[in-house]
């Protein structure tokens, strides 16, 4: 026969584990943790649960409540349910987690790929009034100032949180987000954007909700000007008007995560 003192520590305990799953694979994911950021992170739910044990081991052991005794059943019922639990919460977290370094290795190769097409397509090569050099270099930069401008943009919209996102008002989550930093917390996505994009561009995306969509519009229209004057043929065109339909695809991918 167990006490339902035993009962409640263990179930506390598995409870406990529970939330460190919830904590550590929602907030951040790293190869390891340390003792020390394990305490640190979790010092207040364990300081309650200690606490809340000892209540209980108090009241059984020197009160003598010992017609708290249960049998073992449940405590085996109510084990074996919370392993489950506990099993399907890592898996679904590691499903995510992985589906979204994919995500962001195939917009890695994306951009790579837009990047090196963007150099070698934009060309007065069949251009019948062909224009300088500093003008070509200046639409290949506004191009790729631009893609990097729908990186920014997609960066932060990752970072918006939803009405069911609380972890981050728990004061352990805000030490830890203090301590590392994060970007869209220190500075805004207009200061951001300042540097890729012009004054008008930039007032365009700001005033739109889906930012990082805005932008992608503003690549398709150049590209479809430059084929307009010749700077590029028309089966690069094609191949530039893909790259953004891939981009398209990723984003919705991460946006599907993030929702």
């Amino acid at each position: 026969m167990f006490s339902k003192l035993h009962i409640v520590i263990i179930l506390k305990c598995l409870n406990f584990y529970i939330f460190l799953e919830f904590k550590f694979n929602k907030m951040l994911t790293k190869k390891r943790y340390s003792v020390k950021d394990m305490v640190l992170w979790t010092r207040g739910e364990t300081l309650i649960y200690l606490s809340y044990a000892a209540i209980i081991t108090v009241l059984y052991t020197v009160f003598g409540f010992t017609f708290l005794n249960v049998p073992w059943t449940p405590v085996a019922l109510i084990g074996t349910a919370v392993a489950f639990l506990v099993g399907f919460q890592n898996n679904s977290a590691y499903g995510r987690i992985w589906e979204a370094r994919m995500i962001w290795g195939a917009i890695v190769n994306t951009s790579r790929s837009w990047g090196m097409k963007v150099q070698d397509m934009v060309t007065n090569e069949y251009c019948n009034d062909p224009v300088s050099e500093n003008e070509l270099k200046e639409h290949k930069k506004v191009l790729i100032y631009r893609h990097i401008a729908w990186m920014t943009a997609l960066r932060y919209a990752m970072r918006q949180r939803k009405s069911w996102e609380t972890q981050h008002k728990a004061k352990t989550n805000q030490e830890w987000r203090d301590a590392i930093h994060i970007p869209e917390e220190v500075s805004s996505l207009e200061d951001n954007l300042l540097i890729y994009l012009s004054e008008e561009e930039r007032n365009y995306v700001l005033s739109k909700g889906n930012k990082q969509t805005a932008i992608l519009y503003l690549q398709s229209k150049h590209i479809r000007t430059l084929k307009e004057k010749g700077l590029i043929w028309e089966f690069y065109f094609l191949e530039l008007e893909n790259v953004i339909e891939s981009l398209f695809t990723h984003q919705g991918k991460s946006e599907r995560i993030k929702n």
